[in-house]
C-alpha cells in the first residue's frame, strides 16, 4: 500500500479512506486514477470545511441531505469527496455498500486496513459478491452496476449475487434515466463489455435496459450468420474490442479521444456495435427462388425456412431511425445520438466501397470525405461485423478479402489524414438563390446537398464549376 505517498492523503490523519481508490490499489491496477479519493468520517461538513482551508481547495456541497462534500484543488484536476459516516461505525458504513470489493476501508488515524465483508478475498478470487440484498432494493441502480463492474474488472458475478440481480431486475425501471445512461456508458467502456452483455442476457437483464432485445432475440441463425442475432451483436462488440487491441497507435489514440458525451469514442462505438442491427427485426423477410414468401409485417407465424434466404433490406437505414427515440429515452445527448445513428446507418458502407470494380484513390477519397472524422470508427465496426458473421454461405476467402480490403482503406486514410483539409465553401445559400432565381424553400436545401455531394465526388472543384453544376441540375 502506498497511500501515504499520495500528496493529499499523506497529511490527513482522520477518517477512513474508502471506495475505488482502495480497491484499485489492492488490485495493483496500473490505470488507477489518484485524482479520485473518498473519505468517510463523522462530522463530514466541518471536517471538509477545515480541510478545504488547509489545502486551499474549493468547497462544494454535492448532496446536502446525505452530507457529501467535494474539495477541488487549485489544479482543477485533483479532488477529494468527503461523506458523513453511515451508522455508528465504519463497519456499519461498509455494510451498506454495493459489493464486498468496494467495502474495504483504510483507517487514516491508525494506518490499517478494515475489511469486514471479505473484500480482499474476493479481489484475490476475482469475484463480485453482494453484502446485503436490501442494498440493491434501496438503490436498484446497483443491479446494473454489477454488470458494469464485471465489464471493467473482468470479475465473475457470484451465483448468489446473480440470483439477487435477477430477482430484483424489475426495480431497474425506477432509477433516473440519467443515472442509467452513465452506467451504460461506463459498462461499454470496460475491457470485458461483451462478457458482461452475455451475462446480462443470460440473467434477463438486457431487455430491461434495451427493450429492442425482445425482438432481436427472435431472429435465428441463417446461411450468412452462424449466430442468432442477439449473439451476433454481442460478438460484434467483442470483435471491436479485439480490433482495437490489434490496431496501430493512431487508431487507438483516435478511439480513446473524448469528443462528445463525456466518454471516449470507443465506448460509443461498442454501443453502436451492439445496436447496429436494431433495424433487422422490422425488415425481416424470407425469400425462396427469388420470391418473398414471408415478411414480419404479415403478422403470421414464421414458416419452415429450409432453403430460404433471410433478408433484411435497408435494415441499416431503418436502424438509424429506430435508435433515436431509444437513446433519447435514455437521456443521450444529440451528439451521442447523431454519432451512433451515423454508425448504424453506414455499417455496411465500407464493405461496399472496397467492393467497387476499381478501388482507386477517387473512390476511397469520396468515402473519407463523406465519413469525415468517423472513418476509423466506421471501418472498425465494419470489420467487427464481418468477423461476427461466419455462416455457411460465407467462405474463408470472402472474409479474408473483406478484411484485407477494409485494412487497405484504413491504411490509406491514416496515410493521407495529415494532408486532409475541409471542403471549401464555394458558394453560399444567398448566392445560390440569386444565381438560380429561387426563393428560400426545401428546393434550396436539395441544391445545397447536391452541390456538397458533387464536391465529395470530386466533380466540382471551383466556384465556376459549382455555378455550372447548379444550373445543370435546376
Amino acid at each position: 500500500m502506498n497511500i501515504r505517498d499520495d500528496f493529499i492523503l499523506k497529511n490527513i490523519h482522520k477518517g477512513y479512506l474508502v471506495g475505488g481508490y482502495i480497491r484499485d490499489l489492492l488490485m495493483n491496477d496500473k490505470n488507477i486514477s489518484p485524482k479520485d479519493r473518498d473519505i468517510a468520517i463523522k462530522g463530514a461538513e466541518s471536517f471538509a470545511k477545515q480541510l478545504s482551508e488547509e489545502l486551499d481547495a474549493t468547497f462544494i456541497i454535492l448532496d446536502s441531505e446525505n452530507k457529501i462534500f467535494r474539495l477541488v484543488l487549485k489544479d482543477k484536476e485533483n479532488f477529494l469527496d468527503i461523506s458523513e459516516l453511515r451508522g455508528d461505525s465504519i463497519e456499519q458504513d461498509l455494510e451498506e455498500r454495493d459489493f464486498t470489493i468496494n467495502a474495504i476501508a483504510y483507517d487514516l488515524s491508525n494506518d490499517k486496513i478494515i475489511d469486514c465483508t471479505g473484500g480482499i478475498r474476493d479481489i484475490e478470487s476475482r469475484t463480485l459478491r453482494h453484502i446485503k440484498e436490501q442494498n440493491y432494493i434501496d438503490d436498484p441502480l446497483r443491479i446494473l452496476r454489477a454488470y458494469r463492474f464485471m465489464s471493467t474488472t473482468g470479475f465473475d458475478i457470484d451465483n448468489n449475487l446473480s440470483e439477487i440481480l435477477k430477482k430484483n431486475s424489475e426495480l431497474l425501471k425506477l432509477p433516473a434515466k440519467e443515472r442509467i445512461h452513465d452506467e451504460i456508458m461506463k459498462l461499454f467502456g470496460g475491457k470485458y463489455t461483451s462478457e458482461a452483455l452475455l451475462k446480462m442476457y443470460e440473467d434477463d437483464i438486457l431487455e430491461i435496459i434495451f427493450p429492442c432485445v425482445c425482438e432481436i432475440k427472435k431472429i435465428p441463425p441463417n446461411t450468412h450468420h452462424h449466430l442468432d442475432l442477439i449473439h451476433h451483436v454481442i460478438e460484434t462488440v467483442r470483435q471491436i474490442e479485439i480490433q482495437y487491441c490489434n490496431e496501430c497507435d493512431e487508431v487507438k489514440e483516435h478511439m480513446d479521444t473524448t469528443d462528445f458525451g463525456g466518454y471516449p469514442r470507443m465506448n460509443h462505438l461498442k454501443l453502436a456495435g451492439f445496436l447496429h442491427d436494431i433495424g433487422k427485426p422490422s425488415t425481416w423477410t424470407l425469400e425462396k427462388d427469388g420470391k418473398t414468401i414471408w415478411s414480419i409485417k404479415d403478422n403470421s407465424p414464421i414458416p419452415d425456412d429450409k432453403g430460404c434466404r433471410h433478408r433484411f433490406i435497408k435494415h441499416d437505414i431503418e436502424g438509424s431511425k429506430i435508435v433515436v427515440p431509444l437513446l433519447k429515452k435514455l437521456k443521450f445527448s444529440n451528439k451521442q445520438i447523431e454519432y451512433i445513428s451515423l454508425m448504424i446507418k453506414n455499417h455496411i458502407y465500407p464493405s461496399g466501397v472496397i467492393s467497387s470494380p476499381v478501388l482507386d484513390e477517387k473512390v476511397m477519397m469520396r468515402y473519407i470525405r463523406k465519413m469525415e472524422n468517423n472513418v476509423i470508427d466506421n471501418i472498425l465496426l465494419a470489420k467487427a461485423d464481418r468477423l461476427s458473421a461466419q455462416g455457411v454461405d460465407v467462405s474463408k476467402e470472402m472474409t479474408e478479402n473483406n478484411i484485407n480490403g477494409l485494412t487497405k482503406l484504413l491504411q490509406f486514410y491514416i496515410k493521407i489524414k495529415p494532408t486532409l483539409k475541409p471542403l471549401p465553401k464555394l458558394i453560399d445559400g444567398k448566392e445560390i438563390m440569386k444565381i438560380l432565381n429561387i426563393e428560400q424553400s426545401p428546393k434550396l436545401g436539395v441544391m445545397i446537398k447536391a452541390l456538397h455531394e458533387a464536391q465529395i465526388n470530386g466533380d466540382v472543384l471551383t466556384k465556376e464549376e459549382a455555378i455550372d453544376f447548379l444550373k445543370s441540375v435546376l
